[in-house]
């Protein structure tokens, strides 16, 4: 992807081996009743399902891109609206995922400006527990948390190092594996994931990035001839900080279509 701003931050496109589909969970087990084992597979289950309904979804992102003061004020900022997808296909025995952004609305560039940062791919950080990707981390279990009217489940994740990550920095040309570290809440019965925190657990001052945190929250999407809702990314903020500069981008993803080769649906508002 090119792109004229310092650095982008991404979730690596990725190919996923299907041999690899049967990766174990590294877990620590602090639960009597609901084994975080269980939680894991249902998990791990859920989302590969949901990646594959995402790709066949196309939806509009809306990302406002900040720059930050020293005391945290907004100095400068760009809207800008996209018609965004991911691309999910399975050739040659191998699944491959990208993300693919049509502008619809830009803000005007500042030329005098520096560029903003980019962040791409946030709404794909249900990664972490792909098959594929779950054995680069240790899951543990966080206790308890009631949302409304439902009992969730806190995980907490943290990247072993030396493995594969869903996550990358491009800088220079470059890229560099995140090591992420956070929590996720969960649906125990279902397996549904509503929201991911992340941040870095180790800094990465050596290519200039001093801290790294994402936000992530989903959000139930229907569909007519589906039988279930899905949770599908709702809003993901990115805020990055460098030992100079601050930035926060703010993702918001909402009137999702369902398509296939000859249809396509709109989900009403008053379905959502």
């Amino acid at each position: 992807m090119k792109t004229t701003s310092p650095k982008v931050l991404s979730l690596r496109s990725c190919a996923l081996a299907v041999a690899g589909l049967l990766l174990s969970m590294t877990s620590t087990t602090v639960w009597a009743a609901d084994g975080l084992d269980d939680i894991l597979s249902r998990v791990s289950a859920r989302v590969a399902d949901s990646l594959e309904r995402f790709s066949e979804t196309r939806c509009t992102e809306k990302v406002n891109q900040q720059k930050l003061s020293s005391d945290g004020k907004v100095e400068r900022d760009i809207n800008s609206t996209y018609d965004y997808l991911v691309i999910f296909t399975n050739a040659g025995g191998e699944l491959s995922l990208d993300e693919s952004r049509k502008p619809v609305g830009e803000g005007k560039p500042d030329k005098n400006s520096t560029p903003l940062l980019v962040t791409n791919g946030f709404a794909t950080l249900f990664l972490i527990f792909h098959p594929y990707f779950a054995g680069s981390f240790q899951f543990t279990a966080l206790g308890d948390e009631t949302a409304g009217d439902r009992q969730l489940k806190k995980i907490g994740f943290h990247y072993v190092r030396g493995t594969r990550s869903p996550a990358a920095l491009a800088l220079r040309g470059r890229e560099y594996p995140l090591p992420l570290s956070g929590m996720a809440w969960i649906e125990p019965d279902t397996g549904a994931i509503t929201r991911i925190v992340a941040d870095l657990g180790n800094t990465m001052e050596d290519v200039g990035v001093k801290s790294l945190r994402t936000d992530v929250t989903y959000a139930p999407v229907p569909f007519r001839d589906l039988k279930e809702s899905y949770w599908f990314p709702s809003r993901a903020s990115v805020e990055v900080e460098t030992p100079r500069q601050h930035w926060r981008n703010i993702h918001v993803f909402n009137d999702y279509q369902r398509f296939s080769v000859s249809t396509e649906e709109k989900v009403a508002a008053n379905e959502r």
